[in-house]
């Protein structure tokens, strides 16, 4: 018997299986981590496929199993070559992006955490008889007395040289327990009563559950989407099947696994890049071993080794974070699809702003649209008011308008809860001296550098390069620095110098770095530990606070101004999202969205909650200019640390695209929007189709001309996020 694998080097050259014979003393089967021999090394890798015969000759043979239990199932494998198909990277890359990094192909280390225990190693009678005729060892009868009453008890406890005795006796054993690092509460609650609004849509997806079916749920904030996921999961399980639940954020799955515990109890597995290593490998385990049925997570859930999924639910399906940012560039939504169609289940996209391109597809019929128009329980949409910051300016009112302020202090007095939002972190956008114009800059990027005052440095948060910041300008050696913009971090202190009988907590990157710092800002917040939470984005999305009364925006035209043709879906999406935490539950919820573009056409449709009124008019824009969903894209970066080896073959790029591209629409090669990186160069061109299969072939022969250009690569972003 033989067997195909695939090894560790994630190298394109060498982006092929390897044949090796099967020793009888192996019980391989596909999917299994292995040790190779490759060369004059030994290496990992996984066994794809298993034939009885080879041509090839000089076959070496598998060395060992590393890990009998991880095997990567039949329907894994395929992800896994959909996964390469569909980004154009290496199968190695694909496998390794799909597990969890205490099972990467290249990992032997064991991240168990075990108790031991010890047990009786012989039957009662036998354990009696010796217990009568030794009474003279006092402290060993002591131990198989307690043994026979409490059946196992943790060596740490009973650890002496009499246990010793005994073990050399064989009258006990030890007894090795995995522990999992992840406390789960048990404290089950019987099922919401739906609304008959959620109950159509719950029938509606209960109905198609064997079809393969994409159902888009646009619901209004606080309409109860989660309680419909939960009633839909619970059926899945009683059927003997298994689901999948997608949050796109970290911070999201604090509140959404506490509900999903009261549910479900312990059958809940959890995997999110905030876990350490040894919490990924005992939820995995979890998974293999088949102890769990519902699996939460943020994108790499979406791999998790569930055999007999019923169905995949995805949460604000809008957001940018269900697409990876690094080489494998996937779509989480795209391999849901997948996996979708290959058990031949429904996929549940839900949203209360859905991505332009799944609201094309839903009007079109591709997708079945369900609508959730009302807030449940008692709770109503929150009243909404744009306030002119140009106006504001005149008045010296830079930060927060006379109505934002006044209604913060109301809030307070009420001993309400109020969210500001402000999608900038840091103290300051930039630092420039007054004197002679100097302004700090990224060594290795074309970005301005960001100030962060606690720690007293200057950040570029794209190559993460910091330097402690001087008070004295480094050009004309003055002290007259000058801290432009504004980011969370000097949000805060303002807010505390003007209300400061106020406890504030900032959400955002540089406050969440540790582990739990989300978790811990969400619960006491939500334990009306602190009045107001302010932040970025990650604030805007699913959380549930019932005492939150007001949501602030102090600059609504920071995402607005980003020159990509998303912008206006984004902030329409961030200011609705944001605009649906205020008056959740029975108290009435205000909005205060503070602009310099108060007529601008995404921002008046927030104030009217008008969904369809958005689309229309930005459905409009995108088919004039021919943007997604109108075509498809694909972003082609050309890379080097050298300016003209760049440009070069960005102008050799384009001239093969023309020569081998028809009905397609090619620009650039143009300098990409952030034109230097890491002191890499980077030109860009953007491809727009309405075909994909008519690109495929030429991205993949275009792939494989770089792989032989030396000190220049090229990064290829099917359905990109930004251009």
């Amino acid at each position: 018997m033989y067997a195909e694998v695939i090894i560790e080097y994630n190298s394109k050259h060498i982006d092929k299986t390897f044949t090796y014979k099967i020793p009888s003393r192996l019980n391989i089967k596909p999917g299994m981590k292995v040790k190779v021999p490759f060369g004059k090394n030994t290496i990992n890798g996984f066994v794809l496929n298993i034939k009885n015969d080879s041509n090839l000759a000089n076959i070496r043979e598998i060395i060992d199993i590393i890990d009998s239990e991880l095997i990567l199932n039949e329907e894994l494998i395929k992800v896994g070559i959909y996964l390469k198909d569909k980004t154009l990277c290496s199968l190695t890359t694909a496998f390794q992006t799909m597990l969890p990094s205490s099972f990467k192909i290249d990992k032997n280390k064991d991240y168990s955490k075990y108790i031991s225990y010890v047990i009786l190693n012989n039957d009662e009678k036998f354990i009696k008889d010796y217990i009568n005729n030794n009474q003279r060892y006092a402290k060993q009868i002591a131990i198989l007395k307690r043994l026979m009453k409490d059946k196992k008890v943790k060596k740490e406890e009973i650890n002496s040289s009499s246990l010793n005795t005994l073990l050399k006796k064989e009258l006990v054993k030890i007894e090795k327990e995995e522990v999992y690092r992840i406390n789960i509460k048990n404290e089950l609650k019987n099922d919401v009563k739906l609304t008959k609004e959620q109950e159509n849509v719950y029938l509606n997806i209960k109905n198609d559950f064997n079809k393969e079916k994409v159902f888009l749920l646009h619901g209004v904030t606080g309409s109860g989407k989660t309680e419909i996921y939960f009633k839909l999961i619970k059926d899945v399980i009683n059927l003997g099947k298994t689901a999948i639940l997608l949050v796109p954020e970290i911070s999201l799955t604090t509140q959404i696994l506490d509900r999903c515990y009261k549910v479900f109890g312990g059958d809940v597995a959890v995997l999110h890049s905030g876990l350490s290593n040894s919490e990924k490998y005992n939820e995995y385990q979890k998974i293999l071993r088949k102890e769990v049925n519902l699996v939460v997570g943020t994108r790499s859930a979406i791999f998790a080794p569930l055999i007999n999924l019923g169905i995949i639910i995805i949460d604000e399906e809008h957001s940018e974070n269900y697409k990876q940012d690094s080489n494998p560039r996937y779509n989480a939504i795209d391999i849901a699809k997948y996996r979708a169609h290959l058990n031949n289940i429904p996929l549940l996209l839900a949203s209360a702003t859905p991505s332009l391109e799944s609201a094309a597809r839903a009007y079109k019929g591709v997708y079945k649209l369900l609508t959730l128009k009302n807030r449940i329980g008692t709770s109503v949409l929150p009243k909404v008011e744009i306030v002119d910051m140009q106006k504001e300016a005149k008045k010296r009112n830079l930060i927060f308008s006379e109505k934002l302020s006044n209604k913060i202090l109301e809030k307070l007095n009420k001993k309400e809860q109020i969210i500001l939002l402000l999608n900038r972190r840091g103290y300051s956008t930039f630092v420039t001296c007054q004197n002679c114009g100097y302004t700090y800059k990224c060594p290795n990027c074309d970005i301005t550098l960001t100030y962060h005052k606690t720690s007293n440095s200057l950040r570029c948060h794209y190559c993460e390069y910091n330097k402690k910041l001087d008070s004295i300008c480094p050009k004309c050696h003055e002290d007259a620095l000058s801290y432009l913009g504004l980011g969370t971090e000097k949000l805060e202190m303002e807010i505390k110098k003007k209300f400061p009988m106020a406890r504030v907590v900032r959400m955002d990157v540089d406050t969440t770095r540790r582990k739990n710092a989300t978790a811990n800002i969400i619960n006491d917040f939500a334990n009306y530990k602190y009045d107001i939470l302010l932040g970025t984005q990650m604030i805007t999305k699913g959380f549930d606070f019932p005492l939150v009364t007001l949501v602030g925006i102090i600059n609504a035209d920071t995402s607005l101004n980003i020159p990509d043709f998303r912008s206006g879906e984004r902030t329409f999406s961030q200011l609705l999202q944001a605009s649906g935490r205020a008056g959740r539950k029975d108290k009435i919820g205000e909005v205060i969205i503070q602009t310099y573009n108060k007529d601008n056409y995404a921002i008046l449709n927030v104030l009217k909650n008008d969904y369809i009124n958005f689309f229309k008019e930005e459905m409009k824009i995108r088919k004039t200019l021919k943007y997604p969903p109108y075509v498809y894209l694909t972003l082609i970066k050309i890379k080097s640390t050298d300016y003209n080896l760049a440009l070069n073959n960005a102008i050799k790029t384009s001239k093969f695209l023309k020569s081998n591209l028809s009905n397609v629409i090619i620009l650039g090669p143009s300098p990409a929007s952030l034109f230097r990186t890491n002191n890499q160069y980077r030109f860009q061109i953007l491809l727009k189709y309405k075909d994909e299969e008519i690109i495929k072939n030429t991205l993949k022969k275009l792939d494989e001309i770089f792989l032989n250009i030396k000190n220049v690569s090229i990064e290829i972003d099917i359905d990109p996020l930004y251009t």
